[in-house]
């Protein structure tokens, strides 16, 4: 198996840019490659191929980038949480319990459908296919609540996660991000179209996305991190290892980006690159 530092930096660049923005990393990670074409195209199709076990050491990088991002929120909500098993219940706690029921449906579905569902749909034509419909997605969900969501600079993300999130709308999202099981559409975009539809405003719709986002990611990626010590990979620990750090800081560099820009911004520019890439994929790949 052959995979070279550049191989392992470029797409840990990629994987660190999509992971978070509403675009599909998973649908970035076949569409790429079979754009490059070459021995770029081996990547999807080769079962010996080391590209699986890359992506999950990517994955595992991203997921520490994101905790760090969001490490005091996350360290308050499971203050919150813990505080809540002694009876004493705020906001924090309500937001980490509709975090934690939201994170089921998508982890259920995917333990059970991820493989199948990948065999079946990772081809660059199918991830095309499916970036067209998320940029659509994105597309309809910022015109259906256009005149609705408005951000504030001082409001209480978790107060208006609680509002506007009773626990059954949280799992409906939960079960939204299983959407991004197939190639092409996004995880965060999903749960925070959802967000929007429910009237929170873009900061918070992305900030709950944000959340939701966590545990899928981190979970998926060390649910599969041993398979990386196995004796076939040890040649490419390295070029792992150099692709894990880019993966990391392309993470937390959009991460803190988005963040900033959802303060004041829409998904439209997002949207328009999911449609015209992805209708280009689909000409390309027919």
């Amino acid at each position: 198996m052959e995979f070279t530092y550049f191989q392992a930096i470029l797409i840990g660049l990629i994987q660190g840019i999509t992971e978070l923005f509403p675009i599909s990393s998973l649908g970035h990670a076949v569409l790429i490659p079979g754009w490059i074409g070459g021995s770029w195209s081996s990547f999807t199709t080769d079962p010996n191929s080391p590209y699986l076990a890359v992506t999950v050491a990517l994955h595992a990088a991203s997921a520490i980038a994101l905790f760090l991002v969001f490490r005091k929120r996350w360290f308050a909500l499971i203050g919150g949480a813990l505080n809540s098993l002694r009876g004493q219940h705020n906001d924090a706690s309500r937001v980490f319990w509709r975090v934690f029921l939201a994170t089921i449906p998508v982890a259920v579905l995917g333990f059970t459908f991820e493989k199948s569902l990948q065999d079946v749909f990772a081809s660059p034509f199918a991830a095309g296919t499916f970036l067209t419909i998320n940029g659509l997605l994105l597309f309809s969900a910022e015109r259906l609540t256009r005149k609705s969501n408005r951000s504030h600079l001082n409001e209480d993300s978790n107060a208006q996660i609680v509002e506007h999130l009773s626990i059954p709308a949280a799992m409906t999202v939960g079960f939204a991000q299983s959407l991004a099981l197939l190639s092409g559409i996004s995880r965060f975009g999903v749960s925070m179209s959802a967000g929007l539809l429910r009237k929170l405003s873009h900061a918070t719709a992305s900030d709950f996305a944000f959340l939701l986002a966590l545990p899928v990611i981190a979970g998926a990626a060390f649910l599969k991190l041993p398979d990386l010590f196995a004796p076939e990979y040890r040649s490419l620990l390295g070029p792992i290892a150099a692709g894990s750090c880019v993966s990391f800081f392309a993470t937390y560099v959009s991460v803190t980006f988005l963040v900033k820009w959802f303060k004041t911004k829409t998904l439209y520019p997002f949207a328009i690159y999911c449609f015209v890439f992805g209708l280009a994929s689909i000409i390309r790949f027919a």
